[in-house]
């Protein structure tokens, strides 16, 4: 996964597109944050005046004014709910809107990124970045913006009336912000560092998680539970311990504010009551004075709190964007086109091909010509390739060098959605997704009726089974299908590909789950659908490749046997020591 360390500022302004769509919202929300600002600044000069009116002349207070200044007052207050209401409710909708449109993103750009990346990534991490890591975006999007508006205008406002009323004690009062803002923005860096490796620990912890939940049978089997405690409690341990960092900063944060607001509260008592003294200022400035002081600090201590939900929101930004990085390896070429009904000649053109993540080769210079309508057979000893060869046509890999070509066309000039189109994949490890029998098997058909997923599984064999279950073809198959067996998996998964009626078609050990009266039955289903087909069929057990037009060998050398089955007999080499050796397990 891309680790990659960004600024703060090139954080926000990755983050400032996301506001576009609620520009308008937004340009409301901080006019509401501007009504009650004045709001709350218009009260210290309520207060100044009727004290300072007071002292000069009590006579001078009347009624009306009074009432005057206290309708005033109370306008401004039902001004201050309506827009508070509207910062609370539409304000904080537009940040979830945010939050959901960042989520969108990062999903759909999830699933455009190769095997690669998922094979090198933690499970456990995505999930934390796209889900919990976001959370904090919600608040960050919605009070960013409004608390720092609010803020430079109290500030700017405060320092302007404050400074009218005496220069020199603003000058000494406002002398500690600049040094109170270095001191937290020092404290701060620590603080994102130590969110960013709390949000890792979670990610790493999810992961233990899920990876010990879903192999629970292993576990149980090889009665390894304390073992597996042992490895939780330690990730456990490790997040208590970044938590226990975090929180020593927090602390550290939030007492040098409160030593900041304690020496500026000082200045104003010691300065103020000198000044008070030699009456340079009256009475009535005092009180606004240490209203509008206490309005600062208030301010300045809101910043300081909000800076904990800013690096929180920082964090989760950082995070979501190391996915939106990520490189697309496998993507459209900008001149690809649709492919529409395939003959179904693929041809191999000295291809090489080796993982990107570990630089893995799996095989060099390999030529191959599929004949539209063929039914190819691939074996081999493990670890030479045959999936991989497979996983190269329908492009879940890209070739180092060489070319594929289908029907005489690179495939990359095929649009990644239109060549899958044409490619059904029985894979080697079945996966059903939580959900029913026909939501399963109807993913490879989506929106498909009842008639012909029920015709797709009678073709795959599957159906007498599935009418035997409690509900159906309604039945709820459990979380990666843990309610069924492996061969009724595996026939669900075949199932799929019947009703995608695909015209090229890879069977990656389509059979190996089955037993033989299931594998004879879909062996059947299967010869009927490769008829007028493309299809390569990767298998271990012989006896369902007998019949197929061509067998390969492919070992970690390239193809070192190719022939029908009767022929690589003959030959008596690799192909007749695997079944010979075969037979001798029957």
């Amino acid at each position: 996964m891309n680790q990659r360390e960004y600024s703060t500022g090139e954080l926000i302004k990755r983050f400032l597109p996301y506001f576009k769509p609620y520009y308008k919202t937004l340009f409301m929300d901080l006019f509401c944050a501007a009504l009650t600002t004045v709001c709350e600044i218009v009260l210290p000069l309520i207060i100044r005046q009727i004290t300072n009116t007071a002292l000069q002349d009590v006579a001078l207070l009347s009624v009306r004014m009074i009432a005057g200044l206290g309708f005033i007052y109370f306008a401004l207050r039902i001004i201050d709910s309506i827009a508070n209401f509207y910062m609370a409710d539409i304000g904080h909708v537009m940040g979830a809107k945010i939050e959901t449109d960042m989520r969108r993103a990062a999903y759909a750009h999830l699933q455009q990124l190769s095997n690669t990346y998922f094979n090198n990534t933690k499970v456990g991490q995505i999930m934390g970045r796209i889900t919990n890591d976001l959370f904090e975006v919600t608040e960050f999007a919605h009070h960013c913006p409004e608390e720092f508006f609010i803020a430079i205008i109290k500030i700017i406002i405060s320092f302007i009336i404050l400074a009218r009323i005496h220069l020199l004690l603003t000058v000494m009062v406002f002398i500690f912000v600049p040094v109170m803002t270095v001191v937290c923005r020092i404290i701060n860096r620590r603080m994102r560092s130590a969110f960013s490796r709390q949000r890792h620990q979670i990610g790493e912890l999810n992961a233990k998680i899920e990876d010990s939940l879903l192999g629970q049978k292993v576990v149980k089997a090889f009665t390894n539970e304390e073992i597996e405690k042992d490895k939780f409690e330690e990730g456990n341990q490790e997040f208590l311990k970044i938590k226990k960092d975090t929180y020593w900063l927090m602390g550290l944060f939030s007492t040098s504010t409160r030593i900041f607001d304690g020496l500026m509260n000082l200045v104003v008592i010691l300065g103020g009551g000198y000044f008070l003294m030699k009456r340079q200022i009256l009475p009535g400035d005092m009180v606004a004075y240490v209203m509008y002081v206490s309005t600062l600090i208030a301010t300045i201590r809101k910043i300081i709190e909000f800076a904990e939900q800013f690096q929180r929101g920082i964090t989760g930004i950082e995070r979501f964007l190391q996915i939106m990085d990520a490189d697309i390896e496998i993507f459209d070429e900008p001149d690809a086109r649709e492919l529409k009904e395939p003959k179904g000649e693929i041809v191999f053109e000295d291809v090489s091909f080796e993982y990107p993540d570990d630089h893995n080769k799996v095989f060099q210079h390999l030529n191959l010509t599929i004949h539209a309508g063929e039914k190819l057979a691939i074996v081999g000893p493990s670890g030479g390739g045959k999936t991989t060869l497979c996983n190269l046509i329908p492009r879940f890999y890209d070739v180092t060098a060489g070319n594929i070509t289908l029907d005489g066309t690179n495939i990359c000039k095929y649009t990644l959605k239109s060549l899958r189109q044409n490619i059904g994949v029985v894979q080697q490890e079945v996966y059903l997704f939580s959900g029913t029998v026909y939501e399963n098997i109807a993913y490879g058909k989506p929106g498909a009726s009842y008639e012909e997923v029920m015709e797709a599984a009678k073709k795959a064999g599957a159906d007498e089974f599935i009418q035997g279950l409690k509900d159906g073809y309604d039945t709820y198959v459990g979380e990666r299908g843990v309610k069924l067996s492996g061969g009724q998996k595996q026939r669900i998964s075949i199932a799929r590909v019947f009703l995608k009626n695909p015209p090229i078609i890879i069977l990656d050990e389509a059979t190996s789950a089955l037993d033989n009266e299931s594998e004879y039955a879909v062996a059947k289903s299967l010869h009927e659908l490769a008829k007028g087909r493309t299809t390569l069929t990767i298998a271990h057990r012989l006896s369902s490749i007998r019949n197929s037009d061509r067998i390969l060998v492919l070992t970690d050398e390239g193809i070192v046997e190719e022939g029908n089955h009767d022929k690589l007999m003959e030959l008596g080499g690799i192909y007749h020591q695997f079944y010979m050796m075969a037979n001798e397990i029957k």
